[in-house]
């Protein structure tokens, strides 16, 4: 498991870096195989982390004057695989072997432990809560409209019956995989690539499901999503593709 970190962002130059395309991950597919790549953490104390979007564009506030919205952001390039967490040889003993092991390759591979893994979102993932959730959050709207963004948080994907899937039936888990779908709260949750999953067999969200089922439960509550317009209690990342805007005229 490693985790490559840069601690300084470099800062755009207006007469030089053009207004061109903000651009992060296109979605947790992309981050199974690199982990997360150009994600940025606050400077100052009280400020999102901004994940996804390099600095290469400076947005024009005022006749001859440029502002930089993200200025107060430094770059972290990080790139964390993460072996999923082993089953509980008890556990297996009672299921089909076999198709645990290939629920757990499937989820390794879509990098389910990239987001519900704390700290593994900036590359610091905490060996202790493999799929167990994370108190990063991620913001869902746009970072550049309002100061208070949405911001949901990656559940815990252990068996715990208080804090995590141990009292969710295989239909719902099932459910959540294939359209982001879960039995309380906002349904399509923006910031799972479920469109990804939602043609997946019924054998390989079977195997995914029992092999939740067989790895060791970890009690870790992670907090409740926020509204927009609401303020986080606790850091928080973005994450996304944005379009570029008009061209700098640059006076």
């Amino acid at each position: 498991m490693k985790a490559q970190r840069a601690t300084q962002a470099k800062t755009p130059n207006p007469r030089t870096d053009s207004a061109d395309k903000i651009v992060g991950p296109a979605g947790r597919s992309s981050q199974a195989a690199t982990g997360v790549n150009g994600s940025l953490r606050p400077t100052r104390a009280g400020k999102p982390i901004l994940l996804g979007i390099p600095l290469s564009a400076a947005l024009l506030t005022g006749c001859g004057s440029i502002g930089y919205p993200i200025e107060h952001y430094e770059a972290l390039y990080t790139k964390t695989a993460l072996e999923t967490p082993a089953p509980d040889p008890a556990v297996v003993a009672h299921l089909d072997a076999a198709r645990v092991n290939r629920g757990r390759y499937l989820v390794e591979i879509a990098g389910c432990g990239g987001c519900h893994t704390d700290g593994a979102l900036i590359g610091e993932p905490n060996a202790a809560r493999l799929l167990a959730g994370s108190h990063l959050g991620i913001a869902y709207t746009n970072p550049f409209r309002g100061a208070l963004p949405g911001v949901a948080y990656p559940s815990n994907l252990t068996p715990d019956p208080r804090t995590g899937l141990g009292n969710w039936s295989d239909a719902q888990i099932a459910g959540a995989i294939r359209s982001g779908d879960v039995p309380s709260g906002p349904r399509h949750l923006i910031v799972m690539s479920w469109p990804l999953y939602q043609h997946m067999s019924d054998d390989d969200v079977n195997a995914i499901v029992m092999y939740l089922r067989s790895i060791p439960a970890i009690e870790h509550q992670v907090p409740n999503r926020v509204a927009p317009g609401t303020r986080a209690a606790t850091p928080y990342i973005y994450f996304g593709v944005f379009r570029s805007g008009p061209a700098l005229a640059i006076h």
